[in-house]
């Protein structure tokens, strides 16, 4: 007789299986400066959350340098759309009331919203200021091309529209390291300042930034010197009186690897400390190296996440090529090398068509990229608007998957839960089985081709004998019945991806209701009209 195993726990004393998270880019780069994106969100909140969303990542909302600027052009982080700065009250996405009202009823509805802070640096200075300078290799910023000699450049920022409301501090050129042009002969060049102690740059490599072009500390505009006491003063307090001001649950981090990470790493310490822990962080550091981005993680001693740069680099890839080889769509990525530490996604305000870091991805393989990101069992994936609701401007595009993506984050949410078993055994057609839970036990069986029809017999467990399994999206009207020994042969139409799931499964019914992506139909100011 065998020894007496340990016995299971009873369904009551378990631990429930937590809900699968879904993140959402609420935002494409050409969404028209009406200024009533924030009251659009709040709209969309309610059919967001039904379909899946659990956190939204919302545009930069600080004061821009223009009214039409998306606030990667930072003017003022102190001021949210509440005061008549660069020729407008509200941002290019709303005034600080709906911003607040936006972030309030999220957090009704249980949807965290992550704040996008652009700490890098500054632009639309209030005057010019003389400051001493060198020129510097545009390809090697380590060389200088020039003596030092002195330009003037937009570096005063005064805010005289917020009258030292929240901060008191001016900035003069003394708290930037870099410009990349001469007010005083109109000439573009990357010029370093050499501050008060004559530091330049900060360190590059295994120190403060990146050693891209020998020293990638500078980005783009007036470019901020975290070195400088005052500079690090006021910004940490800004996110303190950010967190006060918005009920956020997140931050994500404009362009980490251009500034100072033992500041960013105090800053995050500081708002753990004050705020609790549970806050979500993740920076962009986007580069097309996963030893790059291991290194920088392991700096930020893992209390921070990175958007998987590399898999939209092998997306796009294998999307262009014919017949590529699906087996290896996770090789070097972040989501196979650290998947706690991994942001998955699909495309982005960067990388959206005609942008600085456009990244193509063909239309038919959106929604096999889609399903590798959200029904799998690491990272944590984030949902583009533009795939969503489509693409604004002189090149629009309408929602990408046939406008049926919400069915798979829904997919998600419902069905994507437990063991997993992967199929990676064919070039051109692969598939994974999500075996469920004790208390989600329905799972799902995944199958997707980039050439022609495909098909693969894959083990769904002999507890779904005799089901009946159908494509929750919709696309193939086969039926799938399990067979004794718990296989099924799963198919899937040419250039093309089917979610199944049993057809009597819970919530099935759900996946009947559409999904309304018409989010630009009507204004949606509270006050009725667009806010200046």
């Amino acid at each position: 007789m065998a020894d007496n195993p340990e016995r299971p726990p009873s369904p009551e004393k378990r631990d429930a299986t937590p809900e699968n998270m879904t993140m959402m880019q609420g935002f494409e780069w050409y969404i028209p400066a009406d200024q009533q994106h924030w009251a659009r969100l709040k709209k969309a909140l309610p059919q967001l959350k039904e379909f899946g969303i659990d956190n939204i990542w919302i545009p930069p909302g600080c004061k821009a340098s223009s009214k039409e600027g998306n606030g990667y052009d930072l003017y003022d982080l102190y001021d949210l759309g509440e005061f008549d700065q660069k020729g407008t009250v509200a941002t290019k996405w709303g005034t600080k009331k709906e911003l607040v009202s936006l972030c309030n009823k999220a957090k009704e509805l249980g949807v965290g919203i992550y704040w996008d802070a652009v700490l890098n640096h500054k632009m639309g200075a209030d005057h010019k200021e003389r400051c001493p300078v060198v020129e510097v290799d545009e390809n090697d910023r380590t060389r200088q091309i020039s003596d030092k000699y002195e330009i003037d450049a937009w570096v005063g920022f005064d805010f005289p529209g917020r009258k030292d409301q929240y901060s008191k501090m001016k900035w003069h050129w003394y708290h930037f390291s870099g410009v990349d042009f001469n007010a005083e002969n109109g000439k573009k060049a990357i010029y370093k300042i050499m501050g008060e102690g004559g530091q330049g740059w900060a360190k590059a490599g295994d120190g403060d930034v990146d050693d891209e072009k020998g020293n990638y500390d500078y980005l783009m505009g007036s470019d901020i010197n975290f070195e400088h006491p005052e500079v690090r003063e006021d910004i940490m307090r800004w996110g303190s009186w950010l967190a006060n001001e918005i009920p956020i649950k997140g931050i994500r981090f404009d362009a980490v690897k251009h500034f100072s990470e033992d500041f960013l790493r105090q800053l995050i310490k500081n708002m753990d400390e004050e705020f609790g822990p549970g806050w979500f962080f993740v920076g962009e550091f986007w580069k097309d190296s996963l030893e790059d981005m291991n290194n920088y993680l392991a700096r930020m001693q893992y209390k921070f996440a990175l958007f998987d740069a590399p898999l939209v680099h092998n997306f796009s890839d294998i999307s262009k090529a014919n017949g590529a080889n699906l087996t290896k769509v996770f090789d070097d990525t972040l989501v196979q090398a650290q998947p706690v530490s991994a942001v998955t996604l699909v495309m982005n305000h960067d990388t959206q068509p005609y942008q600085a870091l456009e990244a193509p991805i063909e239309a038919w393989f959106k929604p096999l990229a889609y399903a590798l990101i959200l029904l799998r069992d690491r990272g944590y994936p984030c949902v583009w608007y533009g795939d969503l609701y489509g693409i604004q401007g002189e090149h629009s595009f309408p929602p990408s998957c046939g406008g049926d993506l919400p069915r798979m984050m829904l997919a998600r949410k419902l069905y994507s839960y437990g063991k997993q078993a992967d199929y990676f055994d064919y070039p051109t057609c692969i598939g994974w089985v999500r075996y469920g839970t004790w208390d989600r036990p329905f799972g799902c069986a995944v199958v997707m081709s980039n050439a022609g029809p495909g098909n693969k017999r894959m083990h769904v467990g002999e507890m779904h004998a005799g089901e009946t399994w159908t494509d929750v999206m919709g696309w193939n009207d086969a039926k799938i019945v399990i067979g004794d020994d718990g296989f099924g042969e799963f198919v899937c139409g040419q250039t093309s991806v089917s979610i199944w799931v049993n057809e009597k499964a819970k919530d099935r019914e759900r996946f009947e209701k559409e999904f309304d992506s018409d989010i630009y139909k009507v204004p949606y100011s509270e006050s009725g009209s667009t806010s200046s």
